[in-house]
C-alpha cells in the first residue's frame, strides 16, 4: 500500500504522544532547576586537575601540596584550540611515586575556547587532568570569568571518584600498582647497597 511506511510513523508519533500524558515512564520533561537529572558516568563537560588528600609534599593548600600535575606541558602542546596554559615551577616537590618532580606555577584553561574533546585526559601520563560534568558555568564576565586557574580547576580525588567512580577506580589500581613496582624497585636498590657496603668488611674478617 502506498504511503503504509508514512502512516505506521505518524501512528506511532500519535501513540507516543497520547502516552506522554498517562504513563509515568514517559513522563520525560523535567522541570529545570527545580529538578535535575543526574549526569551519565560518560558526560564531559571541561577540564579539571585531581589532587591527592593523602599523597602531600610541602606546605601551602591541600589542592597544591596534593596535586599529580608535573607541568609536563604535553596537554598544552597537544590541546587542539589552545586553550590551556601553564607555567613550570622553578622548585620541586614529591609526587606519588616520592620521586622529585616539578608543578605548574600558573596552569589555567579558557573555558570559552575548550571544545571538550577530551585529549588533554587521553595524552596525560601522570593521570593529572579529567573531565567534569558540572555545566553551570555561566558568566556575565566573558573573559576573566571564563578563563580558570589551577586554584578553580583542583578537585580532590574523592569527587572524581563520585562522577567517575568506574574509571577512577581504575586509575587508583593503576597508580598503586606503579607505587608498588617502584617500592619494590627502590627496596630492591637498598638491598643490594647494603650488602655491597657489608661486601668489604666480610673480606677483611677473612
Amino acid at each position: 500500500m502506498l504511503g503504509e511506511g508514512i502512516l505506521k510513523g505518524l501512528a506511532e508519533t500519535a501513540k507516543n504522544f497520547a502516552g506522554s500524558f498517562v504513563s509515568a515512564e514517559r513522563l520525560t520533561t523535567v522541570e529545570y532547576p527545580e529538578e535535575r537529572i543526574a549526569p551519565i558516568e560518560a558526560a564531559r563537560v571541561f577540564p579539571f586537575l585531581v589532587y591527592d588528600v593523602e599523597n602531600r609534599d610541602g606546605g601551602g593548600p591541600e589542592w597544591e601540596a596534593g596535586m599529580r600535575c608535573v607541568a609536563c606541558q604535553i596537554c598544552e602542546k597537544e590541546c587542539p584550540p589552545k586553550c590551556i596554559y601553564i607555567e613550570k615551577s622553578r622548585d620541586k616537590k614529591l609526587d606519588y611515586l616520592g620521586k622529585a618532580q616539578y608543578y605548574p606555577a600558573r596552569f589555567d584553561i579558557d573555558i570559552s575556547v575548550c571544545m571538550s574533546c577530551q585529549i588533554c585526559v587521553e595524552v596525560c601520563p601522570f593521570e593529572a587532568i579529567k573531565m567534569d560534568t558540572e555545566f553551570e558555568l555561566a558568566t556575565d564576565d566573558r573573559f576573566g570569568g571564563l578563563l580558570l586557574d589551577r586554584e578553580q580547576l583542583a578537585k580532590p580525588n574523592e569527587y572524581y571518584h563520585k562522577i567517575h567512580p568506574t574509571e577512577a577506580a581504575k586509575v587508583d589500581a593503576h597508580l598503586a600498582a606503579e607505587k608498588a613496582k617502584a617500592d619494590a624497585k627502590a627496596k630492591a636498590a637498598a638491598d643490594a647497597a647494603a650488602a655491597k657496603a657489608l661486601a668489604p668488611s666480610a673480606g677483611g674478617a677473612d
